[in-house]
């Protein structure tokens, strides 16, 4: 039986805990061209002792930009403000890998100063609105990608990823959820394709596999992880044969080795526990919990060997030694989720940086 608080091989690395810090995004690039600041280098840095830190979604093109003030990693710029932020987690021993998430047809013309129109698998405009500086706006119909633009991108992602580890980072995942790029041509609405990159389970796995093999390439499959989030409606996403997509998913990608798969459970939780059996390597769970945020019983699924690790999100988001915590069993600062959006796993809570010293 696995317990929380020993270490785990995950790719190359060992880590010290099987407690990671989700991806959250928090709108904090206020640097010059999507940059970060020192603020995000204090706040991953309070936030080390977790065995592994996985960042706020990241773009790695410009035109991948889906919100306000995310950061980058597409430029030289870009690459040595985050220089500050790895330095920053590396001295107090954490590990962190950087979050690549295309936002596809999920952002606005008004991010760009070219008022570039975002791209996805297919001419479909999602249901619903985008925030942007100017409040709540409805979503564009996307620009479908050719066959040149979806080699352009795959080369975009393994760009970002080698910039990344320019930057100091340890590794990247790669987001293939909450109905960004690569869920989108994973989904039955969003992709409409008839070519190679559509049509049937096989050509709609196309675009995510294709992506890692060149992420893993470029950087090494031992340094890459993959976020899925199977069935999460976010976004208006639609996935008929939602199993079957995700266990050819899981074939197709198993022979390269990747460090990890991080699972965002949907309310389908008998899909996680096929994954678990099907998936050989390494798997991060972020547990099923509506309404709520993941809590210290999801601990237990280690234990019972659901996952090899759990991933926490707005409860490591108010509790920055939230490991610490976890090991004496509180107490813990509650979330506050009246200003939160999105689950536990993606949100835009705006708790305060704490001090150095850790939790109020």
């Amino acid at each position: 039986m696995s317990h929380a608080f020993e270490p785990v091989t995950v790719g190359r690395y060992t880590l010290r805990n099987r407690v990671v810090m989700a991806p959250m995004t928090r709108n904090r690039a206020y640097g010059p061209g999507a940059s970060p600041t020192e603020l995000m280098a204090t706040y991953y840095a309070q936030r080390a002792d977790a065995g592994l830190i996985i960042t706020e979604s990241t773009q790695p093109s410009p035109i991948g930009q889906g919100f306000p003030n995310t950061p980058g990693l597409h430029t030289a710029e870009q690459v040595e403000a985050w220089r500050s932020v790895t330095a920053a987690v590396h001295e107090r021993d954490g590990l962190i890998f950087a979050q690549l998430m295309h936002a596809g047809r999920v952002g606005h013309p008004s991010l760009h100063e070219e008022r570039a129109v975002p791209v996805g698998p297919s001419p479909v405009r999602a249901a619903g609105t985008v925030f942007t500086v100017d409040g709540p706006q409805e979503f564009v119909t996307p620009l479908p990608l050719d066959q040149a633009g979806i080699r352009k991108t795959v080369a975009d992602f393994a760009a970002a990823a080698r910039n990344a580890i320019a930057a100091g980072f340890d590794g990247v995942e790669l987001h293939g959820g909450t109905g960004f790029l690569l869920h989108q041509f994973l989904s039955t609405n969003a992709n409409q394709r008839d070519d190679k990159w559509g049509g049937g389970v096989l050509g709609r796995i196309r675009f995510v596999v294709e992506v890692a093999e060149a992420v893993a390439d470029a950087v090494g499959a031992d340094r890459l992880g993959l976020r899925v989030t199977p069935g999460t409606p976010y976004n208006d996403i639609v996935e008929d044969g939602l199993h079957d997509t995700y266990l050819a998913l899981t074939d197709a990608l198993d022979p390269l080795g990747l460090a990890y798969l991080h699972v965002s459970e949907g309310s389908d939780t008998e899909l996680a526990g096929r994954l678990r059996k099907h998936w050989n390597g390494t798997l991060i769970l972020n547990p099923y919990t509506p309404d709520t945020h993941t809590g210290p019983e999801s601990l237990k699924l280690i234990e019972s060997g659901a996952a090899d690790l759990v991933s926490f999100g707005k409860l490591f988001m108010a509790n920055p030694d939230l490991p610490h915590r976890l090991r004496l069993g509180g107490p813990f600062t509650a979330p506050d989720h009246s200003r939160a959006y999105g689950g536990d796993h993606e949100g835009y809570t705006d708790y305060p940086t704490l001090s150095a010293e850790g939790a109020a």
